[in-house]
């Protein structure tokens, strides 16, 4: 019987997940994170898992892993020191980037610029220059480029090298002999090199966007190899590792170290791909995700079981052109601080977040500020008298008198400062909801929300009757369902081009044969990792604007749609979807910007358990009879041991759902029913 692992790294903790491909049977485990080097968490975390559920490590095939190692080395500043050799002229680029600075009409005053990731004394003009149509206008001075590149060398200055010509993404002549010539110089270092990664026009965002990935890519790589190493030891060398990708999909680890680039938002992506799983087996196409952590809250918007993606990914204050899940994120998780500013003296809850040290005031860790979970605990809906999961203590008269605190400062009684909290920092969420579905053009009306995350679920039916998207649907393991989406997502890769012609002056033979040129090249990486050619998926995409506007959007179609329907399959889908966005659409003056070929390997079967039908009876599922407080009154809440529900079960509130990651509070008026597939599902009762 052969088993496949997800994992997440997370800032806090490491969640892990291992299936049976053949069984289904599944067994979770958290263990601590380890900052300074993640590889020793995700090895705690497999030494767990094993032990508790007695599967021999040598049983499992694959590891799908889901990692923040780019992200941090990002937001931490500690990536490499990076070389930059570009077209003679536009050393300047980084430094210019797009003349804005963010904060609003005064933010110049009080912008301060991040130190550029490849340092101008770091950064050499190479003498040569292609044109805007591709032409050679002036050759390559490789014996110079190759003086520069060993007087570079001698500094010791750097860690990684990038190379980007203007006009590269064009014609990659120069930018192939600049790379042969810099192996030959750096030999061993990682290079990256603009026409490879990004092979897009727009020159600042192309030398940002392979700058970056020359940034994060010694550290990945290093991350790879150790952990590559170590699963290997304990595993076997027949271990396959991915990690996920931005946009959902997997890499290679091999390509993963190459491409570190794409990996920047691999947290976020892993329980978005990890709600589709759950909610399209179900039947629910059309969802809201909600993953509410400790510290922040990720939201985003699917349609047809498909996440939007974006082709930008923004972290911190630098954004790359890398494709990424269309997440939004707020600064309100279980671990917001609230306050009561002395200027205004009204309540506010987060940005800022007590975190894991010292963490809210109730898990007894040093934490004294008021937060949102302990709110939740002063209200009842994290239950103080039994342990969460069996494993950790939670003190109510702590949680009240951190509250207690805001309370005083309103001049209002305990119950009536928590509620407010809770309310608040509710409404800030759904802020974060409306910008995915109303602000897009959706009613969140038309979807179901989905809500996971170690604090998800304690917020789900508050969520529910703010957007009035019914069913609130809580998936099996919400606590890890990152790891979910880990474990059961498929390894792709794309290839792009820039096109820019008018869709009224493309034939549809035309872009059929660059489509399918695309597709050969995004299908290497697939052939290299030893995934046969009849395994392949692929999905073209085109990014489309009205001539002359600023912005466009990305379409999907297939190789069939576009034969029968001719290229009015990507132009009548850009009119639908400008519609939506924007209540109106023109119908022709179509542009084509970008195109490209989206590869994936088909999804390997993985056999899901089903709840079953028969089990204890609700009463039997009682764990304590316990009480909360909703909108001024007291209402008796038994709590539930969720391992014991089985489909078709109804669970009415005022209930509590108990497991091992997280809590469920089903609220009055409302009720939870079980499916087959192990969903909570909340509705109004009737």
């Amino acid at each position: 019987m052969s088993y496949r692992l997800g994992v997440d790294v997370g800032g806090t903790f490491t969640d892990l997940l291992l299936i049976s491909e053949e069984t289904g049977e599944t067994f979770t485990a958290k263990v601590p994170s380890t900052p300074e080097d993640s590889s020793i968490g995700v090895l705690n975390g497999v030494a767990r898992i094993c032990d508790e559920s007695g599967v021999d490590p040598a049983k499992i095939k694959r590891v799908m892993h889901g990692t923040t190692v780019a992200t941090n080395a990002v937001l931490q500043g500690k990536g490499a020191k990076v070389g930059l050799v570009t077209t003679r002229g536009y050393e300047q680029t980084l430094q210019v980037a797009r003349s804005f600075c963010p904060g609003g009409l005064g933010g110049w005053v009080t912008f301060i610029k991040n130190p550029l990731l490849a340092p101008l004394e770091y950064t050499i003009g190479a003498d040569e220059r292609i044109g805007a149509t591709g032409d050679i206008v002036r050759e390559l001075d490789e014996e110079q480029l190759r003086r520069d590149l060993e007087k570079l060398k001698a500094s010791g200055a750097i860690e990684a090298l990038t190379i980007c010509f203007i006009n590269a993404y064009i014609n990659a002549e120069h930018e192939k002999k600049a790379a042969a010539i810099a192996r030959e110089v750096f030999s061993g270092m990682p290079i990256s090199v603009s026409s490879e990664v990004v092979p897009e026009m727009q020159e600042y965002e192309r030398t940002e966007t392979t700058v970056m990935n020359s940034y994060v890519r010694p550290e990945m790589q290093r991350y790879i190899d150790n952990l590559q190493a170590a699963l290997n030891k304990r595993m076997g060398d027949d271990l396959l590792l991915s990690l996920l990708r931005s946009d959902g999909g997997l890499a290679s680890a091999r390509s993963a170290a190459d491409s570190p680039v794409n990996m920047l938002m691999s947290g976020p992506a892993g329980g978005v791909t990890g709600a589709i799983y759950f909610c399209s087996r179900s039947g629910f196409d059309d969802i809201l995700t909600f993953d509410m952590g400790g510290t922040s809250t990720d939201v985003a918007l699917i349609q047809n079981s498909k996440a939007r993606v974006r082709r930008e990914t923004f972290v911190g204050d630098v954004k790359v052109r890398a494709p990424s899940v269309d997440v939004r994120t707020v600064g309100a998780g279980g671990g917001s601080v609230a306050f009561v500013p002395e200027l205004t003296g009204a309540l506010r809850v987060g940005p800022e977040s007590a975190g894991a040290v010292p963490g809210p005031a109730a898990y007894m860790k040093g934490g004294e500020k008021p937060t949102v979970c302990d709110a939740n605990v002063v209200l009842g809906y994290l239950p103080s008298d039994v342990q969460l999961g069996g494993k950790m203590e939670i003190s109510k008269e702590a949680a009240e008198t951190a509250v207690q605190t805001i309370a005083d400062a309103l001049g209002i009684g305990l119950l009536e400062a928590a509620e407010g909290i809770i309310k608040v920092v509710n409404e800030s969420m759904f802020g974060a909801l409306r910008l995915v579905s109303v602000e897009q053009g959706y009613d969140p009306r038309d979807f179901s929300l989905v809500c996971f995350g170690g604090a998800g679920p304690l917020h789900a039916n508050a969520m529910g009757i703010l957007t009035d998207s019914w069913p609130v649907i809580i998936p099996p393991g919400p606590g890890v369902l990152c790891a979910y989406g880990d474990a059961t997502t498929t390894v792709q890769n794309e290839a792009t081009r820039t096109y820019i012609r008018m869709a009224g002056d493309t034939t549809t033979e035309q872009l059929l044969d660059d489509l399918r040129e695309l597709h050969e090249r995004a299908a290497e990486s697939l052939i290299e990792d030893g995934i046969a050619k009849e395994d392949f998926e692929v999905v073209y995409q085109a990014d489309v604007r009205y001539a002359g506007q600023a912005f466009e959007l990305t379409l999907d179609f297939t190789a069939d749609e576009l034969k029968s329907k001719g290229i009015a399959a990507v132009t009548d889908q850009f009119d639908t979807e400008h519609d939506q966005l924007f209540s109106f659409k023109l119908g022709d003056g179509h542009e084509i910007l970008m195109i490209r070929a989206v590869v994936k390997a088909k999804a390997t079967d993985v056999a899901h358990r089903e709840v079953g039908s028969a089990g204890a009876a609700l009463a039997d599922c009682v764990i304590h009879e316990s009480r909360f407080h909703y909108e001024g009154n007291w209402y008796g809440s038994p709590l539930y041991d969720r391992t014991k529900l089985h489909e078709g079960i109804v669970v009415p509130g005022p209930a509590i759902v108990m497991e091992m990651d997280s809590t469920t509070v089903i609220l009055p008026g409302h009720e939870a029913k079980v499916d087959r597939i192990g969903n909570l599902l909340i509705n109004p009762s009737k």
